[in-house]
């Protein structure tokens, strides 16, 4: 038997989840307790009472007195007796009278003669018989057919399940906290935030809160490792680099220009490696206007001589992003349509929700059977992106999605419908 149907009405937070695991049972024991009790205990004590009241009607209407109303013996019982004016045309009692029901149908039912019962209130009961003598009207104490106060149980039990309730959860609570306060450092590392963590609570939950502190701890040795060594490897070679520059400059030989173009070929691959280990952690986050940094943006590039256009700018706010990766990741984003096409068109938007860069351009694009790849580090296409026209080792598009992760967002490749190139939306959720 399949049970899908249901998760969609199941609570997606663990305290949703929680809160019904402990709720429902308790709900069910008072259902199962009110059901029993009606049924077993209040109902049974209900009827037995009636039936003894129903014995001691039919004793008094059948004793030799007249009249009624002064009987000795409806004065022991405690019955009032009184010809009736008025026979009501049916049983009467509140809406909510459950032993009502009970009485009504024990009196109809050992006592023929009986023509209604009134029920107004929790203090009397009237009994509307017809007699020899015309309808009378019995009166007695309501506690004679059915228990006093017999709301107080499900008073009880409703309050005391309402509290034991809530303080199981505010237990529950405790319990679950060290769980979201893990989910929320977690969330932030992946961001590229450093949260301070503390493991606390059960002892599972500590453990599991130390394996997180050991990953993070391995993750963070291992970027910086990477980037030292691809920083020493970038520093060591700039020296032989610059002799190399320097000696090239004293010839003057055809093949020095040559030579001279493969140095700065070699100079830009070293940038981009040293870009491509510093990766997205450069710098702490801080609150930014994404707008006002992708127009600074754009304003380089066109003072570099590149044809870039912001064509559209959409919402206000700050977000919290690393400026330095952000404009690295946007850059590349840049130069790679500048190199491939002729013209780049940039847009924002910030909502509530994310936060939108776009850069389309007019160059050959990329095949949606090749976007995968291209995201990876080195990766060389063809012939969409030919590796004649290009210099570089396939780091940008890279850069810029490892940016994008950093951030919590992702980089998402497709075909422009203005330009007909590549289009690259670095989306940021908010």
């Amino acid at each position: 038997m399949s049970f899908l149907w249901l998760k969609r009405y199941m609570p997606r937070s663990l305290y949703g989840r929680a809160l019904l695991i402990l709720i429902l049972p308790v709900l069910t024991l008072q259902l199962v307790a009110s059901v029993l009790f009606l049924q077993r205990h209040f109902e049974g004590v209900t009827q037995e009472m009636t039936r003894n009241m129903a014995r001691e009607v039919e004793l008094l209407l059948g004793a030799a007195q007249t009249p009624l109303e002064q009987s000795a013996l409806a004065q022991a019982l405690d019955i009032k007796i009184r010809p009736a004016a008025v026979v009501p045309d049916e049983d009467s009692r509140r809406w909510y009278d459950l032993s009502g029901l009970v009485v009504i149908r024990e009196m109809t039912a050992l006592l023929p003669q009986v023509r209604a019962v009134e029920l107004p209130d929790d203090h009397i009961v009237r009994l509307y018989i017809a007699g020899a003598q015309g309808p009378v009207e019995i009166q007695f104490p309501r506690h004679r057919v059915a228990p006093k106060n017999p709301h107080q149980l499900f008073v009880n039990m409703v309050f005391f399940g309402a509290l034991m309730t809530l303080i199981a959860f505010v237990y529950l609570r405790n319990q679950l906290r060290p769980i979201t306060r893990m989910a929320q450092a977690a969330e932030a590392f992946g961001r590229g935030r450093h949260v301070a963590y503390r493991p606390a609570g059960a002892n599972e939950v500590r453990a599991a809160g130390h394996a997180f502190l050991d990953m993070r701890a391995r993750i963070e040795r291992h970027l910086e490792q990477r980037t030292l060594m691809l920083s020493g490897v970038s520093h060591d070679l700039r020296t032989p680099l610059t002799r190399l520059k320097l000696g090239l400059s004293m010839l003057e030989d055809e093949d020095a220009a040559a030579m001279q173009r493969d140095v700065e070929d070699m100079q830009r691959l070293l940038d981009e490696f040293l870009s491509f280990a510093r990766g997205a952690s450069e710098g702490e986050p801080e609150k930014t206007d994404p707008i006002a940094l992708v127009r600074d943006i754009i304003d380089d590039a066109v003072r570099a001589g590149q044809k870039v256009t912001l064509i559209r700018a959409e919402g206000t706010g700050t977000l919290m992003l690393r400026p330095m990766a952000i404009r690295r990741a946007v850059e590349n984003l840049i130069a790679n349509g500048v190199h491939y096409g002729q013209h780049v068109e940039v847009s924002v938007s910030l909502t509530d929700k994310s936060l939108r860069i776009r850069v389309e351009d007019d160059g050959p694009g990329i095949p949606e059977a090749q976007r995968e790849e291209a995201l990876k580090p080195f990766a060389r296409l063809e012939p969409a992106r030919n590796q004649n026209r290009s210099t570089g080792v396939g780091l940008g598009l890279s850069i810029a999605n490892d940016t994008a992760r950093a951030h919590g967002g992702i980089l998402r490749l497709g075909s422009s419908e203005r330009l007909g190139g590549l289009r690259a939306d670095i989306v940021i959720a908010r």
